[in-house]
């Protein structure tokens, strides 16, 4: 079985460490408690059926800020970058962010993604498609809602770009 680390990294509370424990343990908590460093852990999944290991990095702080270290991203395979749909203003830092990603992890896979979709309206749903295009995805990680999803199709093109 193949192992592939996969970043999930964005700005402060937009909810990086409620999908990582959704996917990783089906879990959601509304206590918040800030990430300290970094939280790993691995999911083995099927898809396919072929399987893989992805192994989570669950990044505190923003990628911009010079408090992350840029060891955390030796070795990633893809990035799953996190805004809060509620929040628009979490936007503010992603081309910045992106462009670091790229230029520290030339040719990763990244994913921006849309998290609480849950706390908007279809109405609201469509203003922020259209203000983030480059978001491939919008999850809840409060009712699961296309977390799983974003998991395994991630998985599914590291599989591909291995062969």
């Amino acid at each position: 079985m193949i192992s592939r680390k996969v970043l999930i990294t964005g700005s402060f509370a937009v909810g990086k460490t409620s999908l990582f424990n959704r996917f990783i343990h089906n879990t959601f908590s509304e206590r918040y408690l800030t990430t300290i460093g970094v939280k790993v852990d691995k999911k083995e999944v099927t898809v396919g059926g072929r399987e893989i290991s992805l192994v989570l990095w669950d990044i505190a702080g923003e990628v911009s800020q010079e408090k992350v270290p840029r060891t955390y991203f030796l070795g990633a395979s893809a990035v799953i970058y996190i805004f809060d749909l509620s929040r628009p203003n979490t936007l503010n830092n992603m081309e910045a962010d992106l462009r670091i990603i790229q230029a520290t992890l030339p040719g990763c896979l990244v994913r921006v993604v849309g998290n609480k979709k849950d706390l908007l309206g279809e109405d609201e749903l469509l203003i922020l498609k259209r203000q983030a295009p480059e978001a491939c995805l919008f999850t809840s990680a409060k009712t699961g809602e296309n977390v799983e999803s974003l998991f395994l199709d991630i998985g599914t093109e590291l599989l591909e770009q291995r062969e």
